[in-house]
């Protein structure tokens, strides 16, 4: 029975495994194990879900070099489930292990889907509305815990527009450390008042900080950063109410 059960098991996988793949623009490998049955596919339930990749190019130049995620128990359309395609009747929370490369994340920058979120920083520096608009970005991840950002900017200022270009060393928030930002220097643009490096400086502390972000009808609660060399590991929770429609596995 056991054995008949692990087949039951192995044929829903390979199908979600064949249709996630048709869906992702690139996929290196996937291996998606449905820990499920027969009797309880009817029922609508499944043990978990587990989803291990590696270089899988999800949309518009976004890669990610690896994961590896386990959901706990779940309720499914039973119907869908049948043939490969998991879609949630409720809620289901996740552990994941993300590991992106510093490439993929520059590539990633320069991807439409990215620039088109990365959206005008205002700022109220002593009344006066301070904004940066982002001209270019490129991330380094030299290990240590650390990350470099060196950027290009528009700052508009007081009713004038002039290029800033800067860098910046940071170490990510951990499960046992606060993020720090350890230094900010202007490399072009004849420097910015103390007032704006301050206020600057609050606004990257929230950023810094946030505890969640959101893709499609996932929230994930970042628990861990660790940078090592050329890559950033990342340990998220996560809630689904639905399988993001990139990742969808449903017919065309």
């Amino acid at each position: 029975m056991a054995d008949e059960n692990r087949l039951e098991e192995k044929f829903i996988s390979q199908e979600a495994e064949r249709r996630v793949s048709e869906k992702l623009d690139k996929v290196e490998e996937i291996e998606i194990d449905v820990q499920t049955d027969l009797l309880k596919i009817v029922q609508g339930q499944a043990d978990g879900v587990s989803v291990t990749g590696q270089g899988l190019v999800i949309q518009e130049g976004i890669r990610v070099q690896e994961i590896k995620l386990q959901t706990e128990s779940i309720a499914i359309n039973p119907f869908s489930a049948i043939f490969g395609q998991i879609e949630l009747n409720e809620p289901v929370n996740a552990i994941a292990r993300i590991i992106v490369t510093e490439v993929d994340i520059n590539h990633a920058l320069t991807s439409d889907l990215i620039r088109s979120q990365m959206q005008k920083l205002e700022l109220d520096v002593d009344g006066d509305i301070v904004s940066f608009e982002p001209q270019k970005i490129q991330v380094f991840l030299p290990g240590d815990g650390k990350i470099e950002c060196r950027g290009k900017v528009l700052l508009k200022e007081k009713g004038n527009t002039r290029p800033f270009a800067y860098t910046a060393i940071a170490r990510p928030r951990t499960h046992s450390q606060p993020a720090m930002l350890e230094s900010f220097n202007c490399t072009e643009g004849g420097g910015i008042s103390i007032e704006l490096v301050t206020a600057l400086m609050h606004k990257a502390k929230e950023l810094m900080n946030i505890p969640y972000f959101k893709w499609e009808d996932m929230v994930f609660n970042i628990k861990d950063i660790k940078v090592e060399v050329g890559s950033l590991i990342l340990m998220v929770e996560t809630q689904m109410r639905q399988i993001p429609s990139s990742l969808n596995a449903s017919s065309p």
